[in-house]
């Protein structure tokens, strides 16, 4: 299965698809990263893996329409099969939901339907819950609103910074974002 991976910072989830061995040997291919912030640091992680980059700036268009008709354009050729959104810090739209409907997925740092958006992880944190979670969904035009997919309980201790929750959450992250993408590509075959 051909997969794009849209990331905008770190790459953490990126790498753990990208080094997932059981996903490699069943299928997987990422055949481009789509990054919409030209100095992230997953960039320099596509590039030691040898995985075609493409950077497109929103600030650079007069609409999200016009950026992502764009990205449309250049996915085409590429003949990709599921778009995995890892830290892809775009809401994304009608232009790029009508050409892959129901072939995007995204993870998002909460038990959904809490604490959607940005920041969840430090709000859930804040609020003083004793749990947040991973969510693992496909997009819709909704922010995180999406069918859900998979989720998990990430437990919240009272003796938590948010820097130590964070770390558990992505943690949890790289364990299940695999597993969902191994699923999907069983079911793709």
């Amino acid at each position: 299965m051909r997969v794009a991976i849209f990331a905008s910072g770190n790459g953490t989830n990126f790498e753990a698809l990208a080094d997932d061995e059981t996903l490699k040997s069943n299928g997987l291919e990422i055949v481009t990263l789509v990054c919409d912030q030209p100095n992230a640091p997953v960039i320099n992680k596509a590039k030691s893996r040898n995985i075609p980059i493409f950077i497109n700036k929103l600030s650079e268009y007069k609409s999200r329409s016009e950026y992502e008709k764009v990205i449309v354009d250049y996915l085409k050729p590429l003949d990709v099969g599921y778009i995995l959104l890892a830290g892809y810090m775009r809401v994304v739209t009608k232009t790029l939901l009508s050409k892959y409907t129901g072939k995007i997925v995204n993870i998002h740092p909460s038990y959904l339907p809490s604490y959607s958006g940005l920041n969840a992880i430090e709000r859930a944190f804040e609020a003083g819950e004793n749990h947040t979670g991973v969510t693992i969904h496909y997009i819709d035009e909704g922010v995180d609103t999406g069918p859900i997919i998979r989720q998990e309980i990430v437990s919240i201790y009272k003796s938590d910074t948010v820097d130590i929750l964070e770390q558990r959450v992505h943690d949890k992250e790289h364990e299940v974002y695999p597993e969902v993408v191994l699923n999907l590509l069983k079911k793709y075959q």
